[in-house]
Protein backbone atom coordinates (compact mmCIF):
# COMPACT_ATOMS: atom_id res chain seq x y z
CA UNK A 1 0.00 0.00 0.00
CA UNK A 2 1.38 3.38 -1.03
CA UNK A 3 2.19 5.73 1.86
CA UNK A 4 0.41 9.11 1.49
CA UNK A 5 2.65 11.97 0.43
CA UNK A 6 1.95 14.03 3.54
CA UNK A 7 2.78 11.09 5.81
CA UNK A 8 6.02 10.54 3.88
CA UNK A 9 7.07 14.13 4.58
CA UNK A 10 6.24 13.76 8.27
CA UNK A 11 8.20 10.50 8.52
CA UNK A 12 11.23 12.10 6.86
CA UNK A 13 11.23 14.97 9.37
CA UNK A 14 10.81 12.61 12.32
CA UNK A 15 13.55 10.35 10.97
CA UNK A 16 16.02 13.23 10.50
CA UNK A 17 15.28 14.61 13.97
CA UNK A 18 15.75 11.16 15.51
CA UNK A 19 18.94 10.70 13.50
CA UNK A 20 20.45 13.88 14.94
CA UNK A 21 19.68 12.68 18.46
CA UNK A 22 21.16 9.22 17.85
CA UNK A 23 24.34 10.54 16.21
CA UNK A 24 25.12 13.21 18.80
CA UNK A 25 23.85 11.59 22.01
CA UNK A 26 24.71 7.93 21.42
CA UNK A 27 27.39 7.73 18.73
CA UNK A 28 29.42 10.89 19.43
CA UNK A 29 28.50 11.19 23.09
CA UNK A 30 27.97 14.95 22.74
CA UNK A 31 25.01 17.09 23.71
CA UNK A 32 23.71 19.09 20.75
CA UNK A 33 22.44 22.55 21.81
CA UNK A 34 18.70 22.93 21.28
CA UNK A 35 19.21 26.17 19.35
CA UNK A 36 21.52 24.38 16.90
CA UNK A 37 19.09 21.48 16.55
CA UNK A 38 16.27 23.93 15.82
CA UNK A 39 18.38 25.59 13.14
CA UNK A 40 19.16 22.24 11.51
CA UNK A 41 15.51 21.23 11.54
CA UNK A 42 14.46 24.56 10.01
CA UNK A 43 16.68 23.97 6.99
CA UNK A 44 15.67 20.32 6.79
CA UNK A 45 11.98 21.28 6.89
CA UNK A 46 12.52 23.85 4.14
CA UNK A 47 14.32 21.26 2.01
CA UNK A 48 11.61 18.63 2.56
CA UNK A 49 8.92 21.17 1.66
CA UNK A 50 10.66 22.07 -1.60
CA UNK A 51 11.20 18.43 -2.57
CA UNK A 52 7.67 17.30 -1.76
CA UNK A 53 6.06 20.26 -3.56
CA UNK A 54 8.34 20.24 -6.60
CA UNK A 55 5.49 19.49 -9.00
CA UNK A 56 1.83 20.53 -9.01
CA UNK A 57 0.78 16.91 -8.58
CA UNK A 58 2.97 16.39 -5.51
CA UNK A 59 1.76 19.70 -4.08
CA UNK A 60 -1.86 18.58 -4.42
CA UNK A 61 -0.98 15.31 -2.65
CA UNK A 62 0.42 17.30 0.26
CA UNK A 63 -2.32 19.91 0.43
CA UNK A 64 -5.24 17.60 -0.41
CA UNK A 65 -5.53 15.78 2.94
CA UNK A 66 -5.21 19.06 4.85
CA UNK A 67 -7.84 20.75 2.72
CA UNK A 68 -10.17 17.78 3.09
CA UNK A 69 -9.77 17.81 6.86
CA UNK A 70 -10.75 21.48 6.98
CA UNK A 71 -13.59 21.45 4.42
CA UNK A 72 -15.11 17.93 4.31
CA UNK A 73 -18.26 17.80 6.52
CA UNK A 74 -17.81 14.06 7.01
CA UNK A 75 -14.50 14.70 8.82
CA UNK A 76 -16.01 17.03 11.41
CA UNK A 77 -15.21 14.79 14.40
CA UNK A 78 -11.65 14.18 13.26
CA UNK A 79 -11.24 17.90 12.54
CA UNK A 80 -12.38 18.81 16.05
CA UNK A 81 -9.96 16.32 17.59
CA UNK A 82 -7.06 17.65 15.52
CA UNK A 83 -7.92 21.28 16.30
CA UNK A 84 -7.83 20.44 20.01
CA UNK A 85 -4.73 18.24 20.05
CA UNK A 86 -2.50 20.42 17.88
CA UNK A 87 -2.78 23.59 20.05
CA UNK A 88 -2.38 21.44 23.17
CA UNK A 89 0.76 19.84 21.75
CA UNK A 90 2.43 23.13 20.86
CA UNK A 91 1.28 24.66 24.14
CA UNK A 92 2.90 21.82 26.04
CA UNK A 93 6.13 22.21 24.03
CA UNK A 94 6.22 25.93 24.80
CA UNK A 95 5.59 25.32 28.49
CA UNK A 96 8.25 22.60 28.64
CA UNK A 97 10.87 24.93 27.13
CA UNK A 98 9.96 27.96 29.23
CA UNK A 99 9.39 26.42 32.66
CA UNK A 100 12.17 27.03 35.19
CA UNK A 101 14.48 24.15 35.99
CA UNK A 102 16.23 23.42 39.28
CA UNK A 103 18.80 21.21 37.59
CA UNK A 104 22.27 22.57 36.89
CA UNK A 105 22.74 23.43 33.20
CA UNK A 106 24.67 20.91 31.13
CA UNK A 107 27.27 23.52 30.18
CA UNK A 108 27.98 24.69 33.72
CA UNK A 109 31.48 26.09 34.04
CA UNK A 110 33.48 24.92 37.01
CA UNK A 111 35.59 27.94 37.95
CA UNK A 112 37.72 26.05 40.46
CA UNK A 113 37.73 22.39 39.39
CA UNK A 114 38.96 19.94 41.99
CA UNK A 115 42.67 19.28 41.44
CA UNK A 116 44.13 15.79 41.37
CA UNK A 117 45.93 14.68 44.52
CA UNK A 118 49.22 14.54 42.61
CA UNK A 119 50.55 16.04 39.39
CA UNK A 120 53.61 15.29 37.30
CA UNK A 121 55.34 18.41 36.00
CA UNK A 122 58.98 19.21 35.25
CA UNK A 123 59.64 15.47 35.29
CA UNK A 124 58.69 15.18 38.97
CA UNK A 125 55.64 13.99 40.85
CA UNK A 126 54.18 16.60 43.22
CA UNK A 127 51.74 15.94 46.05
CA UNK A 128 49.33 18.87 45.65
CA UNK A 129 47.91 18.34 49.12
CA UNK A 130 51.22 19.19 50.79
CA UNK A 131 52.89 21.34 48.11
CA UNK A 132 54.07 24.76 49.35
CA UNK A 133 55.76 27.69 47.67
CA UNK A 134 59.50 27.33 48.45
CA UNK A 135 59.89 31.13 48.39
CA UNK A 136 57.01 31.93 50.76
CA UNK A 137 59.22 31.48 53.83
CA UNK A 138 61.26 34.57 52.90
CA UNK A 139 58.21 36.76 53.53
CA UNK A 140 59.10 36.59 57.23
CA UNK A 141 62.72 35.41 57.18
CA UNK A 142 64.13 37.94 54.71
CA UNK A 143 61.65 40.64 53.61
CA UNK A 144 64.19 42.28 51.27
CA UNK A 145 64.83 39.03 49.42
CA UNK A 146 61.09 38.38 49.34
CA UNK A 147 60.47 41.79 47.76
CA UNK A 148 63.08 41.01 45.10
CA UNK A 149 61.42 37.64 44.36
CA UNK A 150 58.06 39.40 43.98
CA UNK A 151 59.62 41.92 41.59
CA UNK A 152 61.12 39.10 39.51
CA UNK A 153 57.72 37.41 39.46
CA UNK A 154 56.18 40.66 38.23
CA UNK A 155 58.69 40.78 35.37
CA UNK A 156 57.76 37.25 34.35
CA UNK A 157 54.04 38.11 34.57
CA UNK A 158 54.37 41.22 32.39
CA UNK A 159 56.34 39.34 29.74
CA UNK A 160 54.08 36.30 29.59
CA UNK A 161 50.73 36.69 31.37
CA UNK A 162 49.45 40.27 31.19
CA UNK A 163 48.37 39.92 27.55
CA UNK A 164 45.39 37.88 28.74
CA UNK A 165 45.08 38.54 32.48
CA UNK A 166 45.73 42.28 32.23
CA UNK A 167 48.28 44.64 33.73
CA UNK A 168 45.92 45.09 36.71
CA UNK A 169 45.29 41.34 37.07
CA UNK A 170 41.60 41.98 36.38
CA UNK A 171 41.26 39.61 33.42
CA UNK A 172 41.08 42.51 30.94
CA UNK A 173 44.28 42.09 28.99
CA UNK A 174 44.49 43.14 25.32
CA UNK A 175 43.80 39.57 24.17
CA UNK A 176 41.09 38.80 26.74
CA UNK A 177 38.03 39.49 24.57
CA UNK A 178 39.31 37.08 21.93
CA UNK A 179 39.14 34.19 24.39
CA UNK A 180 36.17 32.05 25.40
CA UNK A 181 35.89 31.91 28.32
CA UNK A 182 37.61 35.18 29.18
CA UNK A 183 40.43 35.04 31.76
CA UNK A 184 39.47 35.17 35.41
CA UNK A 185 39.68 38.37 37.42
CA UNK A 186 42.35 37.78 40.07
CA UNK A 187 41.19 40.90 41.89
CA UNK A 188 37.88 39.16 42.60
CA UNK A 189 37.74 37.68 46.09
CA UNK A 190 36.30 34.50 44.58
CA UNK A 191 39.44 33.54 42.64
CA UNK A 192 42.99 33.24 43.99
CA UNK A 193 41.99 34.49 47.44
CA UNK A 194 40.17 31.17 47.88
CA UNK A 195 43.02 28.97 46.68
CA UNK A 196 46.26 27.42 47.88
CA UNK A 197 49.52 28.25 46.14
CA UNK A 198 49.89 24.59 45.21
CA UNK A 199 46.60 24.85 43.32
CA UNK A 200 47.90 27.80 41.31
CA UNK A 201 51.13 25.92 40.61
CA UNK A 202 49.12 23.02 39.18
CA UNK A 203 46.84 25.25 37.09
CA UNK A 204 49.67 27.36 35.69
CA UNK A 205 52.07 24.54 34.86
CA UNK A 206 49.46 22.24 33.27
CA UNK A 207 47.30 24.96 31.66
CA UNK A 208 44.04 24.23 29.90
CA UNK A 209 45.02 20.70 28.79
CA UNK A 210 45.53 19.76 32.44
CA UNK A 211 41.97 20.48 33.51
CA UNK A 212 39.85 17.51 34.65
CA UNK A 213 36.78 16.39 32.74
CA UNK A 214 34.31 18.21 34.99
CA UNK A 215 35.64 21.52 33.66
CA UNK A 216 34.33 20.78 30.17
CA UNK A 217 32.98 22.11 27.89
CA UNK A 218 34.50 25.39 29.13
CA UNK A 219 38.15 24.54 29.00
CA UNK A 220 40.90 27.10 29.39
CA UNK A 221 42.93 28.81 26.69
CA UNK A 222 45.91 29.01 29.04
CA UNK A 223 48.97 27.24 27.61
CA UNK A 224 51.00 24.63 29.44
CA UNK A 225 53.47 27.01 31.08
CA UNK A 226 55.65 24.08 32.12
CA UNK A 227 56.88 24.22 28.52
CA UNK A 228 57.87 27.92 28.70
CA UNK A 229 58.63 28.87 32.31
CA UNK A 230 60.95 27.33 34.85
CA UNK A 231 59.68 25.99 38.14
CA UNK A 232 61.18 28.94 40.01
CA UNK A 233 59.57 31.43 37.60
CA UNK A 234 56.14 29.92 38.24
CA UNK A 235 56.56 30.18 42.00
CA UNK A 236 57.73 33.78 41.69
CA UNK A 237 54.72 34.67 39.54
CA UNK A 238 52.47 33.21 42.22
CA UNK A 239 54.18 35.41 44.83
CA UNK A 240 53.54 38.42 42.60
CA UNK A 241 49.85 37.55 42.10
CA UNK A 242 49.15 37.50 45.81
CA UNK A 243 51.34 40.51 46.60
CA UNK A 244 49.74 42.70 43.91
CA UNK A 245 46.15 41.80 44.78
CA UNK A 246 46.77 42.04 48.52
CA UNK A 247 45.35 38.57 49.20
CA UNK A 248 46.96 35.82 51.23
CA UNK A 249 46.98 32.25 49.89
CA UNK A 250 44.76 29.73 51.62
CA UNK A 251 46.37 26.93 53.61
CA UNK A 252 45.07 23.43 54.18
CA UNK A 253 43.25 23.23 57.49
CA UNK A 254 42.76 27.00 57.76
CA UNK A 255 39.71 29.06 56.89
Amino acid sequence: MRIPRLLQAVLVLVGVYGGFIVVFDYMLGQVIPQSLLNMYMFFVSAGVFMVFTFTEESTNEIVGPIKALVEDPSKKKLRNVVFILVPLFFGWMTYDQMKPSFEAPVELRTIHPAPPSTAKVYGKRYNLLTLVNPFRKFEKEDPEKFAELVREGGDVYVKNCQYCHGDKLDGKGPYAQGLNPVPLNFQDVGTIAQLQEGYLFWRITTGGPGLPKEATPWLSAMPVWEDFLSEDEVWKVILFLYDYTGYSPRSWGHE
